[in-house]
């Protein structure tokens, strides 16, 4: 290959489907130039960006249109050598007309990896179907400061969870054969005040311990094939440039062997944002010598600045070399390069319109429109699965759950009931990409939550209000608001969040929040039904629909419910009214702690010793409710813990088993979560932090006996030489409800020498469950 047609396989170009069948179109985005694709595609094209989620486009005529354009790409190019077509996946694939499932967060309130690769599998299956070969997702970041706005998108606030999460999504779309895409490599989400992009000031341990093991475990354990470097720079060293980052830890200690891909944009802010380069070709450079193998979006510093870099010598070709092996390495994993290949993917092979192999001369495209359906009755059950089981009950004085079948007068105030897009995070597509076409329809059935809760309660009589907007501000509602819940049997207050990007909506990527008090006149409308229902002594519940955790004042105390939900996607209100009426039991877990006071951030609940509530700082950073709470509909017992192994050497194991009962008279799901306290060790740890959990479902009256083995390893951490080590001495092993409600507590020691570990080690331990016994 010449220099030209190796520098092209590193580059994508970011295109719109035509709704006509017709050759993709390129992009014109804000931050570039217009694309002349005549004048490219001779030397062939790495990437083509998301070409169903730029515009709405039906997915049959996506699928023709991504179809003719990459048999063009083929033919321009003397080798013959298709683009790698991707696509946002992160609550879905990113297309019009595609299932909405639950955003990230939402993953991580089930603490059910199974259902979530269960769920990339779907997501997976459909990408490839139409002609799809990577999805950007997930997102590992864990989660330091809620007032982030993209706290939606990760997972949760403790790095286990966020591994075990990621990594089944991970093997769910890349069993599909859709490469998966690890993001933000490294430390985006803790950037200073929870700003989007703003500097990270963390010190290389709390890089270490906190943000890397996430994607450190996916990259052991879930053949993930991409990695995309984070926008942030940590102490003055950006992503995009670090190459003791995305070389020496990534691939020369890890042994990661795929690609690693620039987010949108990064490598010009290396230049534009950063300052560590003064041209684009500078900014190539850096970027390639660190690492990183395709500019995304589209063409910018990797096709002309560098092309002349390495023409003059001031980058060495090597650099290139290295990269397009990579990426065509990948291309034949994908099946690009083998001698039959095709552009015509299998959905629109395996229609009944004559498409030949070629991809050249189809049908009239008319006869596809409608084909092709991206959410179908399969799909829509598994986004309502992962929705319900992610509803967490943070709150119940008995008043739930609700039957069905008495009539009452149901007050339904707030500024979600009755907005269709409230479920979906900003990531979506009639979010991210609808917004910006307001005469085409949604593309997907979004019930409301009024509309799903009088589909629950047929019997009851529904007086509905929004009280104020999302975060207008306005009090002029307030008084019906009151008048109507003063005449309720029982009032649901809905409040939550609206997403969006860049200052449009109260979350999502560049939506940071300056508290985290409820947006706009939400928080007073709580309190003015709160004031209003305390003489009637009407019960109220309070549901949010929400991308983050928020200040819920009064009703921590005062509210009959209170009922979490993630941004749960399109069966989302559905799951919400199933879980009201107890025909869904809860089983959700906070994957964030609800905070007490919205002024006290950063905190999670990984925090020292001295970040917790001392005597010594006005400031409590103690959550109303801790990471790993969630109620049920039934009651739980937890006894006759067991230490079979109470001493063992640090390279050694723990064993210990105990019994859960279901004591009370209805079906749930029991969480069992592993927690460490090590009293004392060389550096400082956090107080506790989750090394395993493990879902008991359990009949009423059923009883199981859970057996656990916990290595040596889960001790491990950053010594103050920057290598990890398991140091002797007692530990506490302490088997929790959540982080602020603990079981039964092992005391154990470990003993012998300090043992280096690195990534070879153990990452997880092993739960068993015996069979089950009944009460007696």
């Amino acid at each position: 290959m010449t220099l030209p047609e190796k520098i092209a396989q590193l580059f994508g170009v970011w295109v719109g489907a035509s709704d006509d069948g017709a050759e993709v179109a390129p992009h014109q985005h804000d931050m570039e130039e217009p694309v002349d694709l005549d004048a490219l595609l001779p030397t062939g094209l790495g990437q083509l960006t998301r070409p169903f989620g730029t515009v709405p486009v039906d997915p049959a005529l996506g699928a023709l249109s991504l179809m003719r354009t990459q048999a063009r790409i083929a033919a321009a190019n003397r080798f013959g050598i298709p683009a790698v077509a991707h696509e946002e996946c992160l609550a879905g694939f990113a297309a019009w007309g595609a299932t909405a499932y639950p955003v990230p967060l939402s993953w991580g309130a089930t603490f059910d990896p199974e259902l979530i690769r269960e769920m990339a599998g779907a997501i997976g299956r459909d990408l490839r179907a139409v002609g799809v070969h990577q999805g950007l997702a997930p997102v590992l970041d864990v989660v330091r400061d809620a007032r982030w706005g993209r706290v939606e998108e990760t997972i949760g606030e403790d790095p286990y969870l966020v591994g075990t999460l990621a990594t089944a999504y991970v093997q769910g779309l890349e069993s599909a054969g859709v490469v998966a895409t690890l993001k933000h490599f490294a430390g985006y989400s803790a950037s200073r005040a929870g700003r989007n992009l703003a500097p990270v000031g963390m010190g290389r341990r709390e890089l270490a311990d906190v943000i890397l093991p996430p994607f450190e475990m996916a990259v052991r354990e879930s053949g993930v094939r991409s990695v995309m470097h984070a926008y942030t720079d940590t102490d003055g060293i950006p992503s995009a440039a670090d190459d003791g980052l995305l070389t020496g830890l990534l691939r020369d200690t890890w042994g990661f062997a795929g690609t690693v891909v620039a987010d949108y944009f990064g490598i010009a802010f290396l230049k534009t944002l950063h300052g560590v380069a003064g041209s684009f070709e500078e900014a190539a450079g850096l970027a390639l010598a660190a690492g990183v193998d395709v500019e995304l979006p589209t063409v910018k510093a990797f096709g002309g600045p560098l092309l002349d870099a390495v023409e003059h010598g001031r980058v060495p070709e090597s650099l290139v070399d290295r990269a397009v092996r990579r990426v065509l390495l990948q291309k034949v994993h994908l099946g690009l390069l083998d001698p039959d290949w095709s552009p015509v993917p299998a959905a629109l092979a395996s229609t009944d319109v004559g498409i030949p192999r070629d991809g050249a001369g189809a049908s009239d495209p008319e006869l596809l429109r409608g084909t092709i359906d991206l959410d179908p009755a399969a799909n829509r059950e598994l986004a309502r699965r992962v929705a319900e089981r992610a509803v967490v009950l943070l709150r119940n004085d008995g008043v739930l759950p609700l039957d069905p079948a008495v009539p009452r007068r149901i007050a339904l105030i707030g500024p979600t009931a009755e907005a269709p897009t409230a479920v979906l995070g900003c990531y979506s597509f009639p979010v991210h990409v609808g917004g910006q076409h307001p005469d085409v329809p949604l593309g997907i059935e979004l019930p409301t939550l009024h509309e799903a809760l009088r589909a629950e309660f047929p019997a009851a009589e529904f007086l509905v209000a929004a009280g104020t907007g999302i975060d207008d501000g306005a009090t002029d509602g307030f008084a019906e608001a009151v008048e109507l819940a003063r005449g309720a049997d029982l009032v649901v207050v809905a409040l939550g969040d609206r997403a969006g990007l860049f200052g449009r909506g109260t979350s999502g990527e560049g939506c940071d929040a300056e508290s985290l008090a409820l947006p706009g006149a939400q928080g007073r409308l709580l309190d003015a039904l709160l004031d209003a229902v305390r003489d009637t002594g009407t019960p109220l519940l309070a549901t949010l629909l929400a991308g983050r955790p928020y200040v819920l004042g009064r009703a921590t105390e005062e509210a009959a419910a209170l009922v979490q939900s993630f941004f749960p996607g399109e069966s989302g209100t559905a799951a919400i009214a199933s879980v009201l009426s107890g025909r869904t039991a809860p089983s959700g877990r906070l994957p964030v702690s609800v905070p007490r006071h919205p002024g006290a951030q950063p905190s999670t609940y990984l925090a020292a010793r001295l970040g917790q509530a001392s005597e010594v700082s006005s400031i409590d950073p103690a959550p109303a409710y801790g990471f790993g709470h969630g109620l049920t509909y039934t009651g739980f017992d937890w006894s006759g813990l067991t230490v079979e192994t109470a001493e063992t050497p640090t390279d050694g194991a723990f064993r210990l088993s105990f019994t859960v009962e279901n004591t009370g008279a209805r079906a749930g799901t029991e969480l069992v979560q592993l927690y460490l306290h090590d009293p004392v060790a060389s550096v400082v740890q956090p107080v506790q932090r989750l090394i395993g959990y493990a879902r008991l479902d359990l009949a009423a009256g059923e009883r199981k006996r859970v057996e656990v083995e916990v290595p040596a390893d889960l001790a491990s951490f950053t010594g103050r030489d920057g290598t990890r080590r398991v140091e002797p001495g007692s530990l506490e092993l302490r088997f929790a409800a959540s982080s602020t409600e603990p079981r039964l507590t092992a005391h154990v020691m470990l003993t012998g020498p300090v043992r280096p570990v690195d990534h070879h080690r153990r990452l997880h331990a092993d739960f068993r469950i015996a069979p089950s016994t009944p009460s007696r």
